[in-house]
Formats: structure tokens, sequence, C-alpha cells
């Protein structure tokens, strides 16, 4: 096997990526403290064609070189926006029929594994605080409340790895369903 340069990886360039067919997902991030967590989504939120993320609260927004330290020039390419309020956010996104999807560990959560999106419909997946997690109004107005199962002591993932594996498990869910 050979490793691949760049100009064999066949990557979209900015305009392709923009005109392409997005995953029906939306990111959201509230009060993520931490601006390499922020531009780690950005790069996942691309490797997936993520339709948009959103950034909440205290979430910083580019352009910020620490972010673009991370995120390699993904938040030119992912669609973003901030929005002040989570909680008015949730109900907007519910007025449009997207399923709100927090990642948290709650009672009755659903492991990652058992959660099964649906065919023709829009998730948002939601991201939480780095000590707090998901604001508990976001979690009483979820769809779905879905937890990464873990077998150490530790019990808590880095969000940004958590935002990787989330991500990746429903884009792969949702194409298989197609």
């Amino acid at each position: 096997m050979k490793k691949l340069i760049l100009d064999e990886l066949n990557r979209k360039n900015t305009d392709e990526f923009k005109q392409a067919t997005k995953t029906p997902i939306i990111v959201v991030l509230d009060d993520i403290r931490s601006l390499h967590n922020i531009g780690s989504f950005f790069r996942t939120c691309d490797a997936f064609l993520i339709e948009k993320i959103y950034l909440c609260g205290i979430t910083a927004t580019p352009p910020n070189k620490e972010i673009h330290k991370t995120a390699l020039g993904a938040t030119e390419t992912v669609e973003w926006a901030h929005e002040k309020n989570v909680v008015e956010l949730v109900q907007r996104l519910k007025a449009e029929n997207v399923r709100i999807v927090s990642l948290e560990q709650v009672e009755g959560s659903v492991m990652l594994q058992d959660f099964q999106p649906e065919k023709q419909t829009k998730y948002a997946l939601f991201f939480g605080n780095e000590v707090k997690g998901v604001h508990q109004e976001v979690i009483n107005q979820s769809d779905y409340v879905v937890e990464i199962p873990q077998f150490g002591t530790k019990h808590s993932l880095n969000v940004s790895v958590s935002g990787g594996i989330v991500i990746w498990d429903v884009f792969q869910k949702m194409q298989t369903n197609s």
C-alpha cells in the first residue's frame, strides 16, 4: 500500500462543497468553551457534509485564529450561524419538523448503537458545555437523548470526540437507510 498525497484524495473544493447535497443533520454547540473543540466540530461537519452548525450561547464564532487552528478552513465550507438562546432555537427547529437529539447521560437514554434515524427526517444533534453538558431545558424538549456507551472508569469523553463518534454513526446509518 502507498500513502496517498493530497491530490489523490479527490477532495471537493469550497465551491463544490457548497453545491453538494448535504446530509440532513444540523449540529448545535451550546456553551462550548474550547475554541479547539469548536474547530474540531467544523472539521468533522465538513467531512460528513453536515448541513449547518449553530453556535449558541458563549460558543465562540469564526473568524478566530484558535478555531481556525483545528478547523483548517472548514469554517469557510460549513454553513454556520450564532444563536444567543438555545431554547428558542430548539423551538424554532421543532416548528420546522426537525427532530431534536441531545447527546447526554440521562435516565432512559437511548444507547447510540440502538438509535435508528428515520428516512426522510432531519435531525439536530445537540452537544453541551464541556462541564455542565446539555441544558436541562433542551433535554426536556428533545425527541431523543442519545448516550455513547462507555465501559471504563471515567464515563466521559471530550465533547469533540463525542461529536465525531455520534456524527459518524448517524451519518452512516442515514446512508444505509436511504
